[in-house]
C-alpha cells in the first residue's frame, strides 16, 4: 500500500476492494464506526489523489445513494509480488538456454526496444541523443544523469529498476547496455554496476 495513504484511508480502500459495485459514504461510516463527515474528508483526499471515483447509484430502502468505487490507481495501490514471478521466469529461461544464450536473448530484447524508440533519436547529435536517452530511462524508472569530465561522457544511474534480479542474473545488465548503446549509436563501457556492489550504474560513452 502506498505510504501516502493513511491507515483509515487504507481501511476504506480495502472495503471498496472487497465491494466492487461500490459503497456509499453512509455504508463506509457504519462499517468503520466513524462519522459521515470524517468519511467525506477521507473520500475528498482519496478522490483528489486518484484512488477512488464516483460510481453508480446503489438502491436502498429509501432513495438511491451515490456509491464510490476504486480506480485503476486505487486497485494498483495494493501490494503486488512481481519480483518472485519474474525470478521464476528468468531462472527457468536461464536454466533452459544456458548463460550465454540467455545473455544473447536479453541483448535481442534491448535491440527490439531500441528499434521502437529510434525515430526520436535519428538525425540528432550525441548531446541531444543523451538528453533523449535520459528521458527514456526516466520513463523506465531510472534516476539517471549525464556526467562530463575531462572529455569523458558518462551516464550514471543511482538506482537499478531490477536490482534484486540483476544480483542473481548479471546477464540482465546486457539489456541496459544494448539499449543505451543502440540509442546513442555509440559503443559504451559498463564501468560500474550496482548489481556487483557499485555505488551507481555507470556507463562510459566511447568515441
Amino acid at each position: 500500500m502506498t505510504e501516502k495513504v493513511g491507515s483509515r484511508q487504507q481501511q476504506i480502500l480495502q472495503l471498496l476492494l472487497e465491494n466492487k459495485p461500490g459503497l456509499s459514504i453512509d455504508e463506509i461510516a457504519a462499517v468503520l464506526g466513524i462519522s459521515r463527515n470524517a468519511v467525506q474528508q477521507h473520500f475528498t483526499a482519496l478522490e483528489r489523489d486518484g484512488y477512488i471515483q464516483t460510481g453508480g447509484l446503489n438502491k436502498t430502502a429509501g432513495r438511491p445513494v451515490r456509491a464510490y468505487i476504486l480506480t485503476e490507481a486505487g486497485i494498483n495501490s495494493f501490494p503486488k509480488q512481481y519480483a518472485w514471478f519474474s525470478e521464476l521466469i528468468l531462472s527457468n529461461l536461464k536454466e533452459e538456454m544456458g548463460s550465454e544464450a540467455f545473455q544473447r536473448y536479453l541483448h535481442k530484447l534491448g535491440e527490439s526496444l531500441s528499434q521502437t524508440l529510434l525515430p526520436q533519436f535519428e538525425g540528432k547529435p550525441t548531446g541531444e541523443r543523451i538528453d533523449e536517452l535520459l528521458k527514456v530511462m526516466a520513463q523506465l524508472g531510472f534516476h539517471a544523469k549525464a556526467v562530463a569530465d575531462n572529455g569523458d561522457h558518462r551516464i550514471e544511474a543511482c538506482n537499478c529498476i531490477y536490482h534484486d534480479l540483476a544480483q542473481k542474473h548479471e546477464e540482465i545488465c546486457e539489456f541496459d547496455r544494448t539499449l543505451i548503446s543502440s540509442l546513442l549509436d555509440k559503443k559504451i563501457d559498463h564501468v560500474e554496476c550496482m548489481a556487483t556492489g557499485g555505488a551507481v550504474c555507470r556507463f562510459k560513452i566511447l568515441n
